[in-house]
């Protein structure tokens, strides 16, 4: 089931993906600016998707990656290892609001907060889509 899953979850990301997840703030910089970004951990999101849960990333699922896609073609990816709230340092949101504000055209409508990064390079700006794939 986790190699087809790894091989075929490709989703577009639209706001509904998120309704009714908890959420949860994290602190981010984002050039040169702190911002508080309000949304579900991307885990949640995969969760919700029928990857692998939290406590349930172990084995062959440490061996897959989540790629986010922004409408403009840039992509940054994250082992689904280190997303995991038992296994990751940084919580990894989905959000679609910063420093209270629903997010702009420019920036959402939904966006990824990375917590943590000291540079806001992974924190891809209007999300188009989310893959994950098995890692050779």
């Amino acid at each position: 089931m986790l190699e087809a899953l790894a091989l075929n979850l490709a989703v577009p990301v639209e706001p509904a993906l998120i309704e009714g997840l908890p959420t949860r703030e994290v602190r981010i910089a984002f050039h040169g600016e702190e911002q508080v970004c309000t949304g579900p951990l991307l885990t949640d999101v995969l969760a919700n998707l029928g990857a692998p849960a939290r406590g349930d990333v172990r084995g062959p699922a440490l061996m897959q990656a989540v790629v986010v896609e922004a409408r403009d073609g840039y992509r940054v990816a994250f082992t689904l290892g280190e997303l995991d709230p038992l296994l990751g340092a940084a919580p990894v949101v989905l959000a679609d609001r910063c420093n209270g504000a629903i997010l702009s055209e420019v920036d959402g409508p939904l966006r990824l907060a990375v917590e943590g990064d000291q540079r806001g390079a992974r924190s891809v700006r209007q999300v188009a889509k989310i893959t994950l794939v098995a890692i050779p």
